[in-house]
């Protein structure tokens, strides 16, 4: 019998860099604020979310076509879409620390909710109803400068050299769907797609963000996975809805996240271009955030880079002759916070008939290590054969991991906190049967397979 115990985010975050998934970045020179490096294990985690995502999104469906467009564009992109003149946060400093904050996150401490349309003027009065009972959260001070427009854009002086940034800016991109909406006429011109199409793809952004908090949740450098599905404007309503059914069901089906974690938002206050905007939201150490969002934009993406650019981006439809600029469906999801979301839904404390283990409980196919190789004892050559054997044989069709250090017991619990699903034990018997114990890791249960059974038994083991 096992119990669950609850656990706290701190005991996620030290977990993940124990076991090797997430580290600070540049750590050893005291680390890079709101940056972050993945280990052995979260590499392959994040690699495994991806690969999902992306098999869903692109290789199951005839009318998607996948993208990967530069990190660095010109900067006519970014005033196109708005992101110069109104892509920023509300930033207030401490009077005594001076220590910067967002404001809309000072107020939601507090309970007050700041509607991310309204003008700094509207912003400075709310904060100023509140000061009594805003903190600083570095010395818990109250006294704060007014709010101020802070722009989110990381700038750069890439092919600028001048000396002056100001000049002739260039940025990295505050978001990867930009390069599909500027690559759209590429796409019809050089494939065989037709309304409705979808264009994916995976990608480093960058924001300035003034408080990222929350260990990966908000981080100053992230990769985004980004959705863009074109259509008829008559038909964007039915679409919307069938898109936000997909997306909830690639969560449950997919990565296997609990539903009772999971639930819908609507955005209330909606941009004045969106004609919908919904969010699915996980249940996180500190509460429901946002975690996807699927959107309807209307026509307003591909009608101001043709507008900023002179490129038609209208679409003729080939059996009518109909001519029409597309809507688009968004769906938007940060693969940081998705791995973030699949750990802590994952993690698991639990008592057990022998005391307590750590089980990180992914779903198997995205499992870091999929099958772990033992010889039941170290310092016997012939186990070791025949365990490295059989590690070699394995490896070349999925992610293994040779371990012959500490009892067997302790090794399961390694290989039980970095979520492996299946621990093969190598014996004196295995020498005489050929055959080998399996264990699984959820259920801790042990069988005995036949050598020349185990590609076969994990190839219906480890199946999506």
């Amino acid at each position: 019998m096992s119990q669950k115990i609850d656990n706290t985010f701190e005991e996620i975050i030290s977990f993940c860099k124990r076991r090797g998934f997430v580290y600070p970045s540049s750590e050893i020179y005291g680390g890079f604020s709101a940056v972050y490096d993945y280990g052995p294990y979260g590499v392959e985690l994040k690699n495994a979310i991806q690969q999902t995502w992306w098999q869903n999104m692109v290789h199951e469906r005839e009318e998607v076509v996948g993208l990967d467009s530069a990190i660095f564009m010109s900067p006519k992109v970014w005033e196109a879409s708005g992101h110069v003149g109104g892509f920023s946060d509300p930033l207030a400093e401490c009077k005594k620390c001076h220590t910067r904050s967002r404001v809309d996150h000072l107020l939601e401490d507090v309970g007050v909710f700041a509607d991310e349309k309204m003008t700094e003027e509207e912003i400075n009065k709310i904060f100023a109803d509140n000061k009594d009972k805003i903190k600083c959260p570095k010395c818990n001070s109250s006294d704060f400068t007014e709010a101020k427009s802070f722009n989110l854009l990381v700038k750069s002086n890439l092919g600028n050299f001048t000396g002056d940034w100001d000049q002739e800016p260039t940025y990295l991109r505050g978001e990867t769907c930009q390069g599909i909406y500027v690559n759209f006429k590429n796409i019809l011109d050089s494939t065989r797609v037709k309304i409705p199409f979808g264009i994916a793809q995976v990608g480093k952004a960058f924001r300035n963000e003034i408080t990222a908090r929350q260990f990966i949740f908000r981080t100053r450098e992230f990769e985004q996975m980004e959705f863009q599905y074109f259509v008829k404007p008559e038909d964007s309503d039915k679409e919307y809805k069938r898109w936000k059914k997909e997306r909830w069901e690639f969560y449950v089906k997919e990565l296997g996240l609990s539903e009772k974690n999971l639930k819908w938002h609507q955005h209330e206050n909606l941009v004045f271009y969106a004609k919908d905007a919904w969010d699915i939201e996980f249940n996180f150490p500190f509460g429901f955030k946002e975690l996807e969002g699927v959107h309807n934009r209307s026509d307003y993406d591909l009608t101001q880079h043709a507008k900023h650019s002179g490129c038609d981006l209208s679409y003729r439809d080939p059996q009518s002759g109909e001519k029409y600029t597309p809507w688009i469906v968004e769906t938007s999801v940060g693969l940081n916070r998705m791995l973030l979301a699949v750990i802590c839904d994952a993690y698991t404390k639990e008592k057990v008939d022998d005391g307590e283990r750590i089980v990180l409980k992914l779903k198997k196919t995205l499992a870091p290590v999929k099958v772990a190789v033992f010889p039941l004892l170290k310092n016997k050559p012939e186990l070791v054969a025949k365990a490295k054997e059989l590690f070699d044989n394995l490896k070349t069709k999925w992610v293994c991991e040779f371990d012959d250090n500490g009892n067997v017991g302790k090794r399961y619990r390694r290989q039980d906190e970095i979520g492996t699903p299946y621990c093969v034990t190598v014996d004196f018997e295995s020498l005489e049967d050929n055959a080998v114990t399996v264990r699984d890791r959820d259920t801790m249960r042990q069988e005995r397979i036949k050598i020349d059974e185990l590609e076969k038994y994990f190839e219906e083991k480890l199946t999506n």
